[in-house]
């Protein structure tokens, strides 16, 4: 299977619900604040640096601890060569209560480390350079690639992209990195940049992981409940 975004083999059709659930959403989540990377992203004009490290913070953390580790973090040090001359001890006291902190903090120095030895201090924009950097996988380099560098032929899947995708039957996938393969085959190239802001924003509110509020949800009529009461 290729890896490269936005080149697939033409093995799936994409699934029309896909549409009808996009644009139900689209309007349903207007109602919910935005995840806290994209407010990052809003904040900051777009800033790469920013929007890597606050995603790399933002891994099994609530969106209210990820923006305030994120802006503690920021106003002590903006820049790569700035974080990277910090200790780890500092980082690791401006970004807790993040979810494993003492891991994050070693991978937001040594991210930073060679954001500045290997690229000049700039956020690479090619997802196979992205994911060369110290704790940055495919669901953070394309989360990147989405918000830093407006790539429209990314698709960025944590968790409650894979739950919900599952849920509503488009795909059939053990982990995360299978369903972002995918969803390339059954997802119009039109969606690809906004699946990952509707269905974290309705994961975290409506479609959660146990007790999922399926009678307050705008998409029910399309969704058949797959595994649903699964934990």
């Amino acid at each position: 299977m290729n890896g490269t975004p936005g080149v697939r083999p033409n093995q799936a059709k994409p699934v029309p619900a896909v549409d009808a659930v996009m644009r139900a959403l689209k309007t349903a989540i207007a109602h919910y604040d935005r995840p806290a990377v994209e407010k990052i992203s809003d904040q900051q004009s777009q800033s790469p640096f920013q929007i890597l490290i606050a995603t790399l913070l933002s891994a099994r953390t609530q969106d209210a601890t990820t923006h305030a580790a994120s802006t503690r973090l920021f106003k002590r040090a903006r820049k790569p060569r700035a974080v990277a001359a910090l200790s780890i001890e500092e980082i690791e006291q401006l970004i807790y209560p993040v979810g494993f902190y003492r891991n994050k903090a070693r991978h937001v120095r040594a991210c930073c480390e060679m954001l500045v030895s290997r690229f000049g201090g700039r956020v690479p924009s090619t997802l196979e350079e992205l994911v060369t950097l110290p704790g940055v996988g495919r669901k953070t380099a394309n989360l990147v690639m989405i918000l830093a560098f407006k790539s429209e032929r990314n698709i960025c899947v944590d968790i409650h992209v894979h739950r919900i995708s599952n849920r509503l039957g488009w795909v059939r996938t053990r982990t995360p990195e299978e369903t972002e393969q995918a969803l390339y085959q059954v997802a119009p190239a039109r969606w690809w940049p906004l699946i990952n802001l509707f269905l974290v924003t309705w994961g975290q509110n409506v479609c959660r992981p146990v007790s999922p509020r399926c009678g307050h949800c705008a998409i029910a009529r399309h969704c058949p409940r797959i595994d649903v009461g699964r934990v």
